[in-house]
């Protein structure tokens, strides 16, 4: 009884940190969004250059979550966790001291190798920390972190005291540097982990070619190639909403209000799905997830008023954020603990090569003349083939598990 109550509690401890520390990263990874103009405005950025600096983060965020997830499985996922924390921290906060283009560039490639290492050890240490029948809960209450953080940008955004673009980078900086005694305290380790470095028949580190066994190579490649097409779309949205509103001709405070829904949306959609993951069949979730973003991308290209596209907004980003927190319970899934972190970050790493394409391509498409309504509807093409191979992989899975029973 006793044990029990302290892994219930060291469950609620686990979720709780790792949710305050997403509420961050979700600060953190929209920060470029809504400091667009500003940053735009003080460095003479063009189109171009502000999709790279949108893309910078998300370069950084590739090798951060490979990295990232392999040492968690090596090391522990709350010693990773704590310097990947400490390392976006910092330079976030050096993004608001450069005085360079290129020192912005490299400020924000380092911020997103941090946010990339702590991702795949967040999702590992709340899918760890709860039985496998509350996994989808237990990583969706930690990722709604992310919208609420959003939420909370958009909303300093919209205040006087955001009128400095730098005050947005120091607060993304100081809040995860004040968290980590927090962590060092009071995190405890995966117990799953910890049983899997101490049982005599996994003394035996996984391998990064593990993942193109016979069993897994498959899975692998349709969730590798589904996560790309899907956050392609996500970081799309996430950095370049607030400028495709303008271009289509809001003012720039409706812009604001309607990223503010989307992460309202992004936030309800968390919880939703994640409520489903563990009470639907995953295959049901899946078609419910990808027809809910393809109907937000309609609707944002649809809408004409500012009520409307609020609306629009929180549709997307029900299904985008939501979603992908859908993805990473999946991913989750596919692998067992001695290598789930490895697996779930190099999925992400993948992913993030779409997560760079997609800001940077809006760049360039917008700097070529086309406009934000070709943008939009170019997005719905990759959805489908995210969907299309996520229920393939669902499918292989399902075969083999009845091959196992």
């Amino acid at each position: 009884m006793e044990q029990q109550q302290n892994t219930q509690r060291n469950a609620v401890m686990t979720i709780l940190i790792c949710f305050l520390i997403a509420l961050i990263e979700g600060i953190d990874l929209q920060s470029a969004g809504v400091a667009a103009a500003g940053v735009s405005a003080h460095f003479g950025l063009d189109k171009s250059s502000l999709g790279l600096f949108f893309s910078a983060a998300i370069l950084g965020l590739l090798p951060g979550g490979l990295i990232g997830g392999r040492l968690g499985d090596r090391i522990g996922r709350k010693k990773v966790l704590i310097i990947a924390v400490a390392l976006f921290g910092l330079f976030s906060i050096l993004t608001a001291w450069v005085t360079s283009y290129s020192g912005l560039l490299f400020a924000r490639f380092m911020t997103g190798l941090g946010l990339g290492a702590a991702l795949p050890n967040l999702v590992a240490l709340a899918s760890e920390s709860v039985s496998d029948k509350a996994r989808g809960r237990a990583i969706s209450l930690m990722y709604c972190g992310m919208p609420i953080g959003g939420i909370a940008v958009s909303l300093l955004a919209s205040t006087q005291l955001a009128a400095d673009w730098k005050v947005i980078f120091y607060v993304g900086g100081i809040l995860p540097l004040m968290v980590i005694p927090l962590m060092m305290a009071f995190l405890p380790e995966s117990r799953a982990f910890l049983a899997t470095q101490q049982s005599a028949d996994t003394t035996q580190q996984s391998k990064f070619s593990d993942l193109f066994n016979q069993y897994f190579r498959m899975p692998t490649i349709l969730l590798w190639v589904g996560y790309f097409f899907t956050m392609m779309v996500v970081y799309m949205l996430l950095n370049w909403l607030p400028s495709l509103l303008m271009e289509l001709g809001f003012q720039k405070k409706d812009a604001t209000m309607v990223q503010m829904f989307f992460s309202v949306g992004a936030f309800v959609g968390t919880i939703v799905l994640g409520l489903l993951v563990d009470h639907w069949k995953m295959k049901n979730v899946i078609l419910l997830m990808y027809s809910g973003i393809i109907l937000g991308l309609i609707a944002l290209n649809s809408f004409s008023t500012v009520q409307a596209m609020y609306f629009a907004g929180a549709l997307v980003g029900c299904f985008t954020i939501g979603g992908q927190m859908v993805l990473y319970a999946l991913g989750s899934q596919v692998y067992p603990t001695q290598m789930r972190g490895t697996g779930v970050g190099t999925a992400m790493t993948v992913g993030r090569f779409g997560a760079m394409a997609g800001p940077a391509v809006a760049g360039q498409f917008l700097a070529m003349g086309n406009g934000a309504t070709g943008l939009i509807a170019t997005c719905i093409p990759g959805i489908i083939i995210a969907a299309v191979l996520i229920l393939i992989l669902l499918g292989t899975m399902q075969k083999r598990a009845q091959a196992q029973a």
